[in-house]
This record gives C-alpha cells, sequence and structure tokens, in this order.
C-alpha cells in the first residue's frame, strides 16, 4: 500500500467518525431536549387542578356566584368542612382554611371537581394540629361500630351458636364413633383420620356462621391468610412436618417390626419404638439411638431379623503348601457337625485368595436366629473349624517376614544339650463355656427396647404386629 492511498483511508475513516459522533450528539440532545419538555409538562400539569370537560364562554357560563353557592351548601351538608372558606373568579375555585385530616382534603378538591362550571381549583387548606378536633371523627367512629355490634347482637349470637353447635358436635361424634379403627391399619392412622374429620366439621360451621351474618366475602380473606401463613408456616418448621409426614409413610408401610435388629445408615440397633419425629434404636452396648424418620424413610434399611435365616462367613489362612482340597473338606465336615448350622442351605467353602505366607479359605453357614445368637454361633464356627485343621495337621501360619543384615556379626551361642531343649507345648482342647454357647441368646437389647416400650414416659408407638410388613 502506497503512502497516498493509506492517508487517504485515514482522512475517510476520520470523516466517518466526525459524522458518528455528530449523529450520536444529536439524537442525545433529543432526548434530553424530549424528556424536559415532557417534565415541564409535567410539571405546570401538577400545579392546580383542572377539570375535565370544556370551559364555557359568553352566556351559557355559570356565574361565579352560582358556583360559590352550590360549593357552600354542598360543604354544609357534609361533615368536617366547617373550617373551610371558599372563594371563586372565572371560574377558579381557591379553598383555605382547616381540614382534619390528608383524607378529608383529597376528597375535597374531588367534591369541587364535580361542580358544573369549576375551571380550576386551588386548594390551598391545611391539616388542622388539634388533638380533639382530629380524635373526634375517630371516636364518633368507634361509637357508630359499637352501636352497629350491639345492634347485630342478637343474629351474631346465632351465628356464634351455629358454630359451636357444628364444631362441637362433630368433636364429640368423630370421637365417639370406632369407624377410625377399621379404615386405618394402625392407632395412629387412626388419629390422623379422626383429626382431619374434626378439622372439616369446624370448617362447616365457620362457613355456615359466616352464611348467617352474610359476611361470605370473608371466607376467600380466610382461606387466603390461612394460606400464606401456612406456607410461612411450613418453611419455619419444614423439618417436623417432614418427619410427621414420614412417620404416617413408615406406619403404613412397616419396614420393621418391634426388637427387630436394623441398620438404618450406619447405625445398628434393637427397634424399640417410632414415633411421630423419631425411630428409637437401642445399640448392642444398650444406648439410645433417636434417628429422624425422614432420614429413616429416605435413608437405607438392612433388617438382619425379617428373615429368621442368617448366614455367617468367616476366613482362615493355612500352610501355602498344603493340601488345600483336603483343607476346605475338613473345614466343611467340621461346620456340617455343628447342631446349630442349618443343612439347608449347606455349608459353602472356597479359596478366596493367596496371601504372602498362606492362602485364604472362606467358609460360609447359615443360622436359626430365632434359636441361636447370631454372633455366638459364629465365633463357635471358628473355633470348631480352626480346632479342626490344625487336629487334621493344617497349619495355620502366622505372616511371615525375612529380614536380611548386612555386615552383622553374631556373638557365639552356647551349645545346649538334648535334654535341655525346650519342650514343644501341647494344646488341649478345653470345652466351650456356657457364656459362649450360641444356643444361649443373649436378649440384653431386646429387654432395653421392651422396657422403653411400656415405660410411661413414652407410651407412643406407631409399630403394629398385626399391620403388614412391605
Amino acid at each position: 500500500m502506497s503512502q497516498q492511498t493509506f492517508f487517504g483511508a485515514l482522512r475517510v475513516y476520520t470523516r466517518l467518525k466526525s459524522i458518528c459522533l455528530y449523529a450520536a450528539f444529536c439524537v442525545l440532545f433529543g432526548l434530553v431536549f424530549s424528556g424536559a419538555a415532557t417534565s415541564v409538562v409535567a410539571q405546570s400539569a401538577t400545579e392546580a387542578v383542572q377539570t375535565e370537560g370544556t370551559i364555557a364562554v359568553g352566556d351559557e357560563a355559570i356565574g361565579d356566584d352560582e358556583i360559590l353557592r352550590r360549593i357552600q351548601k354542598l360543604l354544609a351538608e357534609i361533615d368536617g368542612y366547617e373550617d373551610v372558606s371558599v372563594a371563586v373568579s372565572s371560574g377558579v375555585v381557591r379553598l383555605t382554611g382547616e381540614v382534619i385530616d390528608n383524607v378529608t382534603q383529597d376528597r375535597l378538591t374531588q367534591i369541587i371537581n364535580r361542580v358544573i362550571g369549576v375551571v380550576a381549583i386551588e386548594n390551598e387548606t391545611s391539616v388542622s394540629g388539634t388533638l380533639e378536633e382530629r380524635l373526634t371523627p375517630a371516636m364518633e367512629r368507634v361509637s357508630a361500630r359499637l352501636r352497629n355490634l350491639v345492634a347485630n347482637g342478637p343474629i351474631f349470637l346465632v351465628a356464634l351458636a351455629a358454630f359451636a353447635l357444628i364444631a362441637s358436635g362433630g368433636w364429640f361424634l368423630t370421637g365417639r364413633i370406632g369407624i377410625w379403627g377399621r379404615l386405618a391399619p394402625n392407632a395412629f392412622i387412626a388419629d390422623v383420620y379422626r383429626t382431619v374429620a374434626r378439622i372439616f366439621f369446624i370448617l362447616v360451621g365457620l362457613v355456615l356462621a359466616l352464611d348467617i351474618l352474610n359476611a361470605t366475602a370473608l371466607i376467600g380473606a380466610v382461606l387466603g391468610a390461612a394460606g400464606v401463613a401456612g406456607l410461612a408456616l411450613g418453611f419455619a418448621v419444614r423439618d417436623t412436618v417432614e418427619n410427621f409426614i414420614a412417620s404416617i409413610l413408615l406406619s403404613l408401610r412397616q419396614p420393621f417390626r418391634p426388637n427387630d435388629f436394623v441398620d438404618i445408615q450406619g447405625d445398628q440397633g434393637t427397634v424399640a419404638r417410632l414415633t411421630s419425629r423419631a425411630t428409637i434404636l437401642i445399640s448392642p452396648e444398650g444406648n439410645h439411638i433417636r434417628i429422624p424418620n425422614a432420614t429413616v424413610f429416605k435413608g437405607r434399611i438392612v433388617n438382619f431379623t425379617r428373615d429368621p435365616n442368617r448366614r455367617f462367613d468367616f476366613d482362615l489362612g493355612v500352610d501355602a503348601e498344603a493340601d488345600l482340597a483336603a483343607a476346605l473338606t475338613t473345614g466343611v465336615a467340621a461346620l456340617e457337625t455343628l447342631a446349630f448350622v442349618l443343612d439347608d442351605p449347606e455349608v459353602g467353602a472356597w479359596i478366596s485368595n493367596v496371601g504372602d505366607s498362606n492362602v485364604v479359605l472362606t467358609f460360609t453357614g447359615w443360622v436359626n436366629q430365632n434359636e441361636v445368637n447370631f454372633a455366638k454361633a459364629r465365633g463357635e464356627a471358628i473355633r470348631a473349624t480352626k480346632v479342626a485343621l490344625e487336629s487334621a495337621g493344617f497349619g495355620l501360619p502366622e505372616p511371615i517376614y525375612r529380614v536380611r543384615l548386612d555386615n552383622a556379626t553374631w556373638p557365639a551361642q552356647p551349645q545346649s544339650s538334648a535334654a535341655e531343649a525346650p519342650k514343644k507345648r501341647q494344646k488341649t482342647i478345653s470345652t466351650l463355656p456356657d457364656a459362649a454357647d450360641p444356643a444361649r441368646a443373649e436378649l440384653a437389647s431386646a429387654d432395653v427396647a421392651k422396657r422403653e416400650r411400656e415405660s410411661d414416659d413414652s407410651p407412643e408407638n406407631l409399630l403394629d404386629a398385626r399391620q403388614q410388613t412391605e
């Protein structure tokens, strides 16, 4: 590109830029001017109150005296304008004096504006600052309302009696009839049905009372206010409402029963009670665990007691050079000889892992939880299998670590005679203590759960053995 061409393009760019800036300035000036003109017109329009319609002139125009007489006659018939002075000139009405409040002042302008012949209104009245003058209308309104209340007293009493009759009759009727127990699966749901029926009777009584008072228009306002209040209250007690609804659903579904051993979101224990807010568990250590029902309903529940048959499993490591098939056969035979291990489902065994110094064997068996204690049964199965393997000559080695020491010198060890050699410890097999007997089931947590249900401080329990479980 030559130098002449470059400078020519630069001049064109400069002119275009100037034209754009000028156009933008013109548009901005037009907007500012139009806004200012609009504000001036609006300000001039608010300086005086202009009446609607055309202004009559000549013989058709109404005289100022006629307008003045008409306005004075109107103000004499309306309370609150005794201290207002009126002057009319060429159809322009000038108002001076004092009024009671701002509402009365605005109402004065509206009244004068409706008089035929008024061209403009200059309302120069001021609000009175006298306390007595301002309290007098309020006292008069209160007195009028009291007189109205006394006059409508009989109809009000009739409406109140109708409301009380329907509400109390519905309360008594819902408490006497026993249909709720047949409709609901448990007592808690029956109480919910009963409460809903009582609220229905109360609403019917309220609607009838308002209809007697000819105030049914208030129903919409009352329901709207109740809806707003209910929404605000729902946000305030959201957790409580959520737990209550979850308690209703749990009482209907019955995912567990009293004394069931469950796992709820990692908390294990025996089920004691289901209340309207929480589920009470008794841990194996005897501790009370309160879990909100919303967490229970939405969480993961593992019920270990639902099926009486429960499988146990454990691992044992044998020597890597041992006959693994014979080891599995020996372990299975030991488990099958145990009286508490069920024949169906049968005992299971397999090689699960190869360790650093042993081979890990996994053994499984099934027991009836209603007859034996699961933990003790598993412990006895481990003991019996270990003894059987060791008696058959299978070693259960511990982890072996190889240590290498470089440039180490060892002191000379004295030679010991064969008579001084340590004797190999003989293994003894003792009988099983009574405390470890699987048939002696520990019912400590179940006893604590029973005392919890039977305590007078917490009689509520939404679990019902008659209700079907999911």
